[in-house]
């Protein structure tokens, strides 16, 4: 493996730490607290901030901004972390804050796909495998499970959940969790059944969707509450994992699911 490969109109601070074979193209600038794993590369125009550590074989496209502090107004200079896993893409412009509390971290998984424009704010967990679609936006303390895909134009609250394998419409506006498996689309979005597509090509299998489409009627298409609903899951369903992973992410959930009814827009029962 070969020393970083850093273009002469770029700047990297001293205590910056980078990588084996890591390519920094014209003018980038790497603060000093950043870290760059092995194979990283940053076209042009890319900013690295911190405290960051950022893992192998990332790429950074030009004038993506990366370890920015915080935009929350409560930050008042404290140490703040980002952590980036390894194989990821971020493409043009896009912007990835760090924590706002003293010692908080911003976590982003492995081999994500974030598109121009797509934005993670301070607090956020990001998974493995995500797609955020260009102008994808998450607001603070935002968690977006693994293989979960951010439409374009999508817009989320603070503090909501996007569950394993679910898939947000473009220009959606989400302000509740968004359970696992399933298509949320709509401002403000309502879910509209199962990510069919998405868990046919990470190889569900015919059973396994067979269940879920039927998780889902009982959520949005039975008279039952969400409460009845997991309790008639649990009982007819039995403990696959993809069930299980539902009930839990149901369950677990602080600002309550999307539901498919929105009151007072419209939607259908």
């Amino acid at each position: 493996m070969s020393e970083p490969e850093i273009h002469p109109t770029a700047i990297v601070e001293p205590g910056a730490r980078l990588g084996a074979d890591v390519r920094v193209g014209p003018y980038c600038v790497i603060a000093a607290n950043a870290e760059l794993g092995a194979g990283c590369r940053l076209q042009h125009h890319v900013t690295i901030e911190g405290p960051t550590v950022i893992g192998a074989e990332n790429v950074f496209y030009a004038y993506a901004s990366i370890g920015q502090q915080t935009q929350d107004l409560k930050y008042r200079g404290e140490p703040t972390y980002l952590r980036i896993g390894d194989g990821n893409t971020f493409r043009e412009s896009v912007t990835v804050h760090r924590g706002t509390a003293p010692d908080s971290w911003t976590v982003i998984g492995n081999r994500g796909n974030f598109l121009a424009y797509s934005h993670v704010a301070h607090d956020c967990v990001v998974g493995d495998g995500v797609i955020f679609s260009n102008n994808g936006t998450i607001a603070g303390h935002v968690e977006v499970h693994d293989y979960a895909v951010i439409g374009g134009l999508t817009a989320i609250h603070q503090y909501c959940r996007i569950g394993r394998h679910a898939i947000t419409g473009g220009c959606s506006k989400i302000v509740q969790d968004v359970p696992p498996f399933m298509i949320a689309d709509g401002n403000p979005a309502i879910v509209r059944g199962i990510n069919q597509v998405g868990l046919e090509r990470h190889g569900f299998d015919e059973e396994s969707i067979r269940r879920l489409r039927e998780a889902y009627r009982l959520l949005y298409r039975s008279k039952l509450n969400v409460k009845q609903a997991v309790q008639e899951i649990r009982k007819t369903l039995g403990d696959a994992a993809e069930i299980l992973q539902l009930v839990e992410f149901i369950e677990s959930s602080g600002r309550g699911i999307i539901r498919r009814h929105v009151r007072g827009a419209g939607a259908e029962e």
